[in-house]
């Protein structure tokens, strides 16, 4: 048998082997993804699920083990409550900013992210968000994109719906007070008038109330055939309820894609069905080639059912890796340039950015709820 080898043999033998792995390891590219969202407060199951869809998205990058300028890169997530507040927003961008990220998926929230918008490109970073409130890209920021349709799309997507296909004549308008209820309750009044409906009125609440039967009682004497509301799911479903409880159960409660969520129904129960609608950014998922595929994923990952924006978080991650790749870079001014060139098919659809950071082209498509589920009506 061979002699064994001596303490002092072995020691220079595993230094080296240590210098080895130390010396591929520091020949990693860390990358590292921030997301920004709502992580505690009503909100907080859209903020996990958007952190979910990054989180699948850097995980199947790493196993993929690509490299970038001949070098591997490894992909590290960094999330961060927002709490679907402005201030706390931008302190989670300053945040970013010091821990060296240079990629954002976030805010979730428009009200979060018009002020986190400019930290972000102040500092270089570029921030992928699904704030729909049109303010957003107005401040044409060379770092900021949109990855979903605006509120112009959606607020006119739902009214031409309203108006062509449910026959609505009168409608009611809530808006939560929020940068994003304000911005697609104001397109949809304005798409609303232009299709020949009459708006009955304009009321307000705010994204923590609860109670609605006042608001609603005034727009059941003015007998709207439908109620528009700009706000969120923890809202809307009470919202439905109380509708329900007045007798407007067959009044259309009508709303953006915050509406297309499965909270609706699992804060409304039997309270949100047919009578629901809603307008979300993007395709079927369904009927996309990736679409089921990436549900089926997710769900094996996390256990749940994804959300109205897991997948569009997951493909900007993905086009962000494509970026790279094309450029040869994982510098943020050298993946800006490749994002505003390429054109990216992803689970969701496709993205490719104009000028202001805003998609393209993208379809939006009509939803209602049945058994608790979503079901397309029409695409856009």
């Amino acid at each position: 048998m061979p002699s064994k080898l001596k303490t002092a043999q072995l020691a220079p033998l595993l230094a080296a082997l240590l210098a080895i792995g130390a010396h591929a390891s520091a020949q990693d590219q860390v990358v590292r993804i921030g997301v920004s969202g709502p992580l505690s407060g009503a909100n907080a199951f859209a903020g996990k699920d958007d952190e979910n869809g990054v989180r699948l998205a850097v995980e199947e990058l790493n196993t993929q083990k690509i490299k970038v300028g001949g070098k591997p890169v490894r992909f590290e997530l960094q999330s961060e409550d927002d709490q679907g507040d402005p201030k706390a927003g931008v302190n989670v961008a300053q945040k970013f900013v010091d821990a060296g990220v240079k990629f954002v998926l976030g805010p979730y929230n428009s009200g979060v992210a018009i002020p986190a918008s400019r930290v972000y490109n102040d500092a270089g970073i570029l921030m992928s968000t699904v704030g729909t409130n049109p303010k957003i890209t107005q401040a044409r920021y060379p770092t900021v994109f949109r990855i979903v349709a605006s509120d112009n799309q959606v607020g006119g997507s739902m009214a031409a719906y309203a108006a062509k296909e449910l026959k609505i004549k009168t409608v009611g308008v809530i808006d939560d007070r929020t940068a994003f209820g304000t911005g697609i309750a104001d397109e949809f009044a304005k798409q609303a008038r232009a299709s020949g409906l009459t708006v009955a009125g304009r009321e307000f609440t705010t994204d923590k109330a609860s109670d609605f039967a006042t608001i609603l009682t005034s727009f059941r004497a003015k007998k709207v055939d439908a109620i528009f509301f700009g706000g969120y799911a923890p809202q809307g479903a009470p919202m439905a309820r109380q509708m329900k409880q007045l007798g407007m159960a067959n009044v259309r409660l009508l709303g953006g894609d915050t509406l297309c969520s499965p909270e609706m129904a699992k804060l409304g129960g039997d309270a949100v069905g047919g009578n629901v609608m809603c307008a979300q950014a993007g395709a079927m998922l369904d009927k996309q080639a990736g679409g089921p595929a990436f549900k089926a994923r997710y769900k094996q990952r996390f256990g749940r059912d994804a959300d109205v924006y897991a997948p569009f978080f997951y493909d900007q991650t993905m086009f962000i890796a494509q970026a790279m790749k094309s450029a040869n870079a994982v510098d943020p001014a050298a993946v800006n340039r490749q994002l505003r060139t390429l054109t990216y098919q992803g689970v969701a659809g496709s993205y490719a950015y104009d000028a202001n950071g805003n998609l393209k082209k993208t379809a939006v498509t009509v939803y209602t709820f049945k058994g608790g589920l979503l079901v397309p009506l029409a695409s856009y």
